[in-house]
C-alpha cells in the first residue's frame, strides 16, 4: 500500500453507525413482538402533527394494529378491528355500548396521514379520529377518512411488552 492511500485512510473520518430501528421508525418488512406474539409490519400510517404511528401487524391471518404516540412517554395500544358502523360523521356520540361495555369519548383528533404498505385506507389524507375507554380500560377508536368508517377494540400495552426483532 502506498504512503498516499495509508494517509488518506488515516485522514478519512469513519463511516457512522447506522441507526437501530425503533418502533417509531420501522415500517412493512420489519418484525416486531407484542406481548410476546410476533408479528411482520405490513402497513403503516403516520400522523405527523401527533407524532403517531398505526403500525399494521399480521400474525398469519390475524391483523392487528399497534399505534405509538410519543407524548411525555410513549404510549402504545393494540386493536382489532370490529364489525360495526357509525351514520354520520357528524354524529359520533360521546357514549357507545358495545356487546354489553359502555365507552365514554375520551379524545376526538383530525389530521393528515401518510400511509404506506396495507393499511385500512389505501392513501393518506385527512382522517378524523374518536377514542373511547370504558370503566374496565378496554378502548375502542373510530377512524373516518374519505366516507369510510374503520372500528377497533383494544387495550393499552406496556412499553416493555413492545420490541423491534428484525429491521430492513
Amino acid at each position: 500500500m502506498s504512503i498516499f492511500k495509508r494517509l488518506k485512510n488515516i485522514m478519512a473520518k469513519p463511516e457512522p453507525p447506522k441507526a437501530e430501528r425503533s418502533i417509531l421508525t420501522i415500517g412493512p418488512g420489519d418484525v416486531c413482538e407484542v406481548s410476546l406474539v410476533t408479528y411482520q409490519v405490513t402497513g403503516r400510517t403516520q400522523n405527523r402533527q401527533r407524532n403517531q404511528v398505526v403500525l399494521t401487524l399480521q400474525d398469519g391471518s390475524a391483523i392487528r394494529y399497534l399505534t405509538i404516540e410519543e407524548r411525555e412517554r410513549t404510549e402504545y395500544a393494540l386493536y382489532t378491528p370490529i364489525d360495526g358502523r357509525l351514520d354520520s360523521v357528524e354524529e359520533v356520540p360521546t357514549t357507545l355500548e358495545l356487546d354489553g361495555t359502555e365507552y365514554h369519548l375520551e379524545e376526538q383528533f383530525s389530521g393528515f396521514i401518510t400511509a404506506v404498505g396495507r393499511t385500512p385506507f389505501v392513501q393518506g389524507g385527512e382522517q378524523y379520529v374518536w377514542q373511547f375507554q370504558s370503566d374496565n380500560m378496554k378502548l375502542l377508536r373510530v377512524e373516518w377518512q374519505d366516507g369510510r368508517f374503520m372500528l377497533y377494540e383494544g387495550e393499552d400495552v406496556i412499553p416493555a411488552d413492545v420490541r423491534v426483532l428484525r429491521g430492513s
